[in-house]
């Protein structure tokens, strides 16, 4: 489940609460169609401060696109699809408000 945290100057804050994973939630900004500030609760720091520099100031759709399916380990999913799933629930989000 996603859920809208606060808008600020046109800059909509999201909560995502993830699912099988080490990191328990991720926090991310959109601003258009542009992701910033996006933090994991938990997980493997490294690797997380490495998507979050990798992902911030891309378009949405292009960090879907290269992160959706990557598992972790021998689990179905991990951190970064676990972003894409949030990144596609927001899009369906602002699609039925729209």
């Amino acid at each position: 489940m996603i859920c809208l945290k606060s808008i600020r100057g046109g800059v909509s804050m999201y909560r995502f609460k993830t699912s099988g994973v080490c990191s328990k939630e991720i926090t991310f900004d959109i601003e258009g169609d542009i992701i910033k500030n996006v933090n994991f609760l938990g997980g493997c720091p490294g690797n997380l401060l490495g998507i979050k520099s990798l992902v911030e100031g891309k378009k949405i759709d292009d960090v879907i696109k290269k992160l959706k399916g990557i598992s972790c380990g021998g689990k179905s999913t991990s951190c970064p699809d676990q972003l894409s799933k949030a990144l596609e629930l927001y899009k369906e989000k602002i699609k039925h408000s729209a």
